[in-house]
């Protein structure tokens, strides 16, 4: 074994295989650890499957439970304002932009360029905020001395071992679109294109859209006008036709005795 090759070398597709499985577990420990669980409290997880998502996030993200919590609860709270911290709603209306395609060429930039930026600009400026908000997420001596504090730790563990594994050049390869993966489809797609582009099931004081009724690439994360007319619900989906891959997972570990469901939209 060397850095060149790693101890399990891969062709390009093996390669490609194993970074969509990594990023795919990194969309469902958004959508139901995130998300579902910590934010909304629709389910409880099992502390055993709570940490080994938080554990995931921490090596593929860098996020801080408290702070991703905290922002999306203002997004739901003051959404397309200008102190919604994720959406450019209001700044489209600022800055003039009409119609869908134009809507959506402001968008791409906000994916690419601001998304991030405007996430981490607005954790850091507004801390009592985030102290206010986020609640639920844990407070235990390993968040604060570990996950909330080594941020860039886990980054970096993940990019070695990616490396020792599969050599450098795929390690590599598969470590950046992790890195790539939730900033730009997770946050930017889901919290940009969300509110601009798909279809409606619901009429709302606000432009969010469902991006496509099968919700697979990011966990169902497309099901976004459904989530917000109740986004208390665990499930995302609304119509018979619509899919909601996250909820398939919750279901699965609810029989497992792995979750407990407690709101589902209708119910």
């Amino acid at each position: 074994m060397d850095i060149f090759s790693g101890i399990f070398p891969l062709p390009w597709w093996g390669a490609l295989l194993i970074a969509l499985a990594f990023t795919h577990v990194t969309i469902v420990a958004v959508t139901i650890y995130l998300h579902r669980h910590i934010t909304h409290r629709a389910v409880l997880l099992h502390p055993v499957v709570a940490h080994f998502f938080r554990f995931w996030l921490w090596l593929t993200t860098g996020m801080v439970t408290r702070e991703w919590e905290a922002v999306h609860k203002k997004h739901h709270q003051k959404c397309e304002t200008d102190e919604d911290p994720h959406s450019p709603e209001a700044q489209m209306h600022a800055l003039g932009v009409r119609g869908a395609w134009g809507r959506l060429f402001f968008m791409f930039r906000f994916v690419v360029w601001r998304g991030v930026r405007s996430y981490v600009r607005w954790t850091n400026q507004h801390t009592d905020d985030v102290e206010r908000l986020g609640v639920n997420a844990p407070r235990d001596r390993l968040e604060r001395l570990l996950y909330a504090r080594h941020t860039k730790l886990g980054l970096a563990l993940m990019g070695t071992a990616n490396i020792v594994l599969f050599g450098l050049a795929a390690g590599s390869c598969i470590w950046v679109v992790q890195m790539l993966w939730i900033p730009v489809f997770a946050a930017g797609v889901v919290n940009g294109i969300g509110h601009i582009w798909g279809y409606r099931n619901y009429t709302l004081p606000n432009f969010s859209r469902n991006i496509l009724p099968w919700g697979i690439l990011i966990g169902g994360e497309e099901l976004h006008n459904n989530h917000h007319e109740d986004a208390a619900s665990a499930k995302f989906s609304r119509k018979w036709w619509e899919l909601d891959v996250g909820w398939c997972y919750i279901r699965v570990m609810e029989f497992f005795r792995l979750a407990e469901v407690k709101n589902i939209s209708g119910r």
